[in-house]
């Protein structure tokens, strides 16, 4: 089994007025190809943080990420973001959709920023979208769609590269129960389907069984469990 994902005594100190604030506190963690893990821990535990340095946007104080085998710590700013783009894919609390683009336009503008042509890239977006259930609304605007919709279009955005590395953070906290379950076993078909390593920040415990282990934060540090009895996808 491959491991996608790898921190090795990540630490993450701020300036705090003439002290210095721990966000991260020696955390080592590994997560597999197919692997989804469950992040939780109460606010201002270091769960943002983890993110973030995950996600190559914050350099650590000290420690090493290893994304798909290679060292990030070794690379330039420029290769940072391009490993980023290309083997990390982000799904924020908020789905930030562009109001003037339809849903699969929304997914096109990645393609375009990455540079690639974006007459083969639209037959991959609405691909993408039937995966995540909008093949009817692919031509929709935002104010078009539901929450949940919305949050479906940034999960397909965030698949367009293909990554290696899924990062989810708080996706179910602007919806209702009905919706956040059906998002979060979304993201554990996508998971499966696509392979990825997918790490969710989340406050709904009550959905930790979908998910295949669970890392709690408390001051900076980490604790993994293996989850017992995961319900049916």
């Amino acid at each position: 089994m491959n491991t996608a994902l790898t921190l090795v005594g990540i630490s993450l100190e701020y300036p705090d007025g003439d002290s210095t604030l721990k966000a991260l506190d020696s955390v080592d963690l590994s997560i597999h190809s197919g692997e989804f893990l469950s992040l939780v821990g109460p606010s201002g535990s270091g769960k943002s943080s983890l993110l973030a340095v995950a996600a190559t946007l914050v350099r650590p104080t000290t420690g090493l990420v290893v994304i798909d085998g290679q060292d990030v710590s070794a690379l330039k700013e420029s290769e940072r973001t391009a490993l980023r783009r290309d083997k990390v894919g982000i799904i924020f609390q908020q789905p930030n959709l562009l109001p003037a683009l339809t849903a699969v336009e929304q997914l096109l503008i990645r393609e375009h920023l990455r540079g690639n042509p974006l007459k083969a890239a639209r037959g991959k977006a609405e691909e993408l979208l039937d995966v995540v259930g909008l093949a009817g609304a692919a031509y929709k605007r935002p104010h078009q769609l539901s929450g949940g919709q919305r949050q479906r279009v940034n999960i397909a955005r965030a698949l367009m590269g293909s990554p290696t590395v899924l990062l989810v953070d708080e996706p179910t906290a602007a919806l209702d129960h009905e919706r956040s379950e059906s998002i979060v076993r979304l993201l554990r078909r996508v998971t499966d389907e696509f392979q990825t390593a997918t790490v969710m920040v989340t406050h709904d415990t009550e959905f930790l069984p979908l998910t295949d282990a669970v890392a709690t934060m408390r001051d900076g540090r980490i604790s993994r469990a293996a989850v017992a009895a995961a319900q049916p996808n």
